[in-house]
């Protein structure tokens, strides 16, 4: 019986906070397939990774070793390929982060199956996992299946919950990753400054377009609407274009997917890249003076008005408040 696996990627033990989404989607797979969940860490140090995932898993592989104490692709993808091979492995799911990303394609070759990237869903039709996943900026949506066995898919973050802890007590299985040749001398590693919540984990973020003109409200009034509510500022990507902040703010298509409870769009047309990177938001308020801005056909609230007057009755409220 082949097996459904999710890689959970845990360089030096830190894992992203939706890395047991992917557990969610393949719970369900593994059911429909009468299979097998198998949970797969990599990393070392990665302790509370593998008790995470041996609760809610039928089966547990944990590759570790020194390797693997920070992100490498070479030796991350060396260690997925040898936990999986020799085994029966249908399906592979792994969250779309950064890791997911580079790792699962690399992954799909060496094991000669099927690469498929940001799945949203997944069902069995006819025996077969039918993958679906949105396209033309969250227009429409594809599904797919894969020629060749395994299928290893990346998931939208926020696309699936993690299932409850305690499901299952799986036993674990410990490898040692092999040595690696790296194909990429690292000269030094610098870390991106962090304040605050991070955009991909936030509950809530607060994001300005062009339409707020200039980068001083990502600083004052954004950041101060963020901060009373717990999140994280971001940025479309004509703010990032524009120069008012850095690339790593951009929430769309081509910068961070965010999942939050709530997503805030200021002064945000609604480009169909920046809609296909919020499509995991629970709930979308849109403040936009443009009534026709394409935002508003996703945001369950939206006022129209200049942003400025509606963040600072806000930010008095919500200190009003406290």
């Amino acid at each position: 019986m082949a097996d459904v696996y999710v890689l959970i990627f845990a360089p030096g033990g830190a894992t992203a906070k939706a890395a047991l989404e992917p557990l969610g989607a393949g719970r369900g797979l593994a059911q429909a397939l009468n299979a097998k969940l198998v949970g797969v860490v990599v990393g070392a140090g990665a302790d509370a990774a593998v008790e995470a995932v041996r609760r809610r898993a039928d089966a547990v592989v944990h590759v570790s070793g020194d390797a693997l104490q920070s992100y490498d692709v070479d030796a991350f993808t060396a260690a997925a390929q040898q936990a999986l091979e020799g085994r029966d492995a249908r399906v592979v799911l792994a969250l779309a982060d950064s890791i997911g990303r580079e790792v699962a394609p690399r992954l799909a070759a060496r094991l000669g199956g099927s690469p498929l990237t940001e799945i949203s869903d997944v069902a069995v039709e006819d025996g077969r996992p039918v993958f679906s996943r949105p396209v033309f900026g969250g227009k429409a949506v594809a599904k797919l299946v894969g020629r060749r066995d395994p299928v290893v898919a990346t998931v939208k973050a926020g696309a699936f919950e993690a299932p409850a802890e305690g499901q299952a007590e799986a036993a674990v299985e410990t490898l040692t990753a092999a040595a690696v040749e790296p194909s990429v001398e690292v000269l030094g590693r610098e870390a991106a400054p962090q304040t605050g919540v991070p955009l991909d984990a936030a509950p809530v973020v607060v994001s300005g377009g062009r339409g707020v003109g200039g980068p001083e409200p990502f600083q004052n009034e954004l950041k101060q609407l963020a901060d009373l509510l717990g999140g994280a500022v971001g940025a479309s990507l004509a703010a990032v274009d524009a120069g008012w902040v850095p690339q790593s703010y951009q929430v769309g298509q081509t910068g961070t997917a965010v999942a939050p409870t709530v997503y805030i769009a200021v002064g945000i047309s609604g480009a169909s890249q920046h809609l296909a990177g919020i499509s995991g938001a629970k709930h979308v308020v849109a403040i936009n003076k443009d009534k026709e801005a394409p935002i508003f056909r996703v945001a369950e609230v939206g006022l129209v008005g200049e942003w400025k007057p509606i963040v600072d009755a806000l930010v008095k409220a919500l200190q009003a408040g406290k």
